[in-house]
């Protein structure tokens, strides 16, 4: 068999029909590569800030900081669009719909296309003033302009890896885009202390270094991504002709991922508003929050990783017209997810100081971030369950009441109450934990009501023909 046989039997090994088989097996085969890769993701993230904060100092380190709340918008964006292709792709491979399929890859590429194409025009030319409008310090501006009109250069490259990538979660295959994003990571790490500091005949760039070394690493993992959809698979289309919008795919793709973009958006603007209140408690509290926030957002991996998974396998079946075999996958998730939520909370609740010392010996910012941790520990189990309804509900390409659920939660529950707790009821900061929490407990109850109405069966959008008899 030649090598590229083979590359493309590999490929087909790993693009996973996940309408029969093991349930199970499928669930945690597709689970645990979507758990490394978003360790990765939390690692590519910091390192622009590690390298950057360790050799140039404080100042440098907000320049790079500073633009996150931009940043942010788009990547919200990108993940709600990206989260409706592989609901789409899934369906339409269940329904065994390759034509679909393709279609909707060449739809998706070209909206994100255009989309980081704009966002790169309007982005370069307006950073300033955009950064202005977020009052970044003067003294800062420059350097956080710089390194911002970089970052946006890399945002078609970063597009694509994560819209191809989307692609191949919805075909079944999560190891793929793993890959991918480890080779993009250990770039960034090589490439970061390299551009920054200097190092023989390249030249110490500072700020700018970070940034440059952030669009190279993206550069390579798209160009990774193109390279295996185009060479292993069958979906990008080469003729020019297959290169055009399709009305009613693009109305599709945008009611299934809007809702998850603005889903995404308001989860970030309420975790800001969350830590300007803890803010106000002084800096032990803000480094407990730091600290502790950082512990429990590795305690919500597993389970967000799961809620993926339950995406691309209700998708599958659901397309197929298997919805026995997609609530199976439902409930087999669930056990899986209370089973690791549990181990969590006994963890935190046991070894909550151990974890905060980790980073910091001083007492006042262990006590606090033990009492964070073991008050949020009380919602990891409701913080899962409230995942997993989110991923089949999205599996099904029924988008719009997650994020409602949202909305109501954190906007009508989790800001207000934190706000309530910790002044007028008097109890501090344990009362923004508090108010965290119960927005869990909330959203876990909404989001499983509406999901046992069955409403989300009317919005599956591909299911395959019965046979004729």
């Amino acid at each position: 068999m030649s090598r590229n046989g083979s590359e493309v039997e590999t490929a087909a090994r790993r693009m996973r029909d996940l309408t029969t088989g093991s349930v199970w097996r499928h669930l945690i085969e597709f689970s645990w590569p979507l758990f490394v890769g978003n360790l990765f993701q939390v690692l590519y993230n910091t390192v622009d800030s590690f390298w950057v904060g360790r050799y140039l100092g404080a100042d440098a380190l907000g320049a790079v900081s500073v633009s996150f709340p931009i940043t942010m918008i788009l990547v919200a964006t990108v993940a709600g669009l990206t989260m409706a292709t592989t609901t789409l792709v899934a369906q339409f491979r269940g329904a065994g719909d390759e034509t679909q399929v393709r279609r909707t890859v060449a739809n998706s590429v070209i909206l994100l296309v255009l989309l980081g194409l704009a966002s790169t025009v309007v982005g370069v030319v307006w950073r300033v003033p955009l950064l202005q409008l977020i009052r970044t310090p003067e003294e800062i501006l420059e350097d956080a302009a710089v390194y911002l009109g970089i970052f946006l250069l890399a945002l078609i490259p970063f597009f694509l890896f994560n819209i191809f990538s989307a692609v191949l979660r919805g075909l079944g295959d999560s190891r793929t885009p793993l890959v991918f994003l480890i080779v993009a990571t250990v770039t960034n790490i090589v490439l970061d202390p390299i551009f920054i500091i200097g190092l023989g005949p390249v030249p110490a760039l500072g700020v700018a270094g970070a940034g440059w070394a952030t669009l190279i690493a993206q550069v390579v993992a798209a160009v990774l991504a193109v390279r295996y959809i185009r060479r292993q698979t069958n979906l990008l289309p080469r003729e020019r002709s297959e290169w055009r919008l399709d009305g009613k795919l693009v109305g599709t793709l945008f009611r299934v991922g809007i809702p998850g973009a603005v889903q995404s958006g308001l989860v970030s603007s309420a975790m800001l508003v969350v830590a300007t209140l803890a803010n106000t408690f002084g800096p032990t509290v803000v480094a407990a929050f730091g600290a502790g926030g950082r512990v429990d957002s590795l305690a919500f991996l597993p389970a967000q990783s799961i809620s993926f998974a339950v995406t691309a396998l209700v998708g599958q079946n659901l397309g197929a017209g298997r919805e026995d075999r997609a609530k199976e996958a439902v409930r087999a998730a669930a056990v899986l997810s209370v089973s690791i939520a549990l181990v969590m909370t006994l963890v935190v609740w046991l070894e909550g100081e151990a974890l905060m010392r980790i980073f910091t010996d001083d007492a006042a910012v262990v006590a606090e971030g033990a009492r964070y941790l073991r008050i949020i520990g009380v919602g990891f189990v409701p913080l899962a369950l409230m995942f997993l309804a989110t991923g089949a509900l999205q599996g099904a390409a029924d988008t719009l009441p997650p994020m409602i659920v949202s909305l109501v939660t954190l906007w009508g529950v989790r800001v207000p109450l934190a706000w309530y707790l910790a002044y007028p009821a008097g109890l501090g900061s344990a009362g923004i934990w508090w108010g965290m929490t119960t927005s869990f407990v909330l959203g876990m109850i909404l989001n499983w009501t509406y999901f046992s109405t069955g409403r989300w069966r009317q919005k599956v959008v591909a299911r395959r023909a019965a046979p004729q008899t």
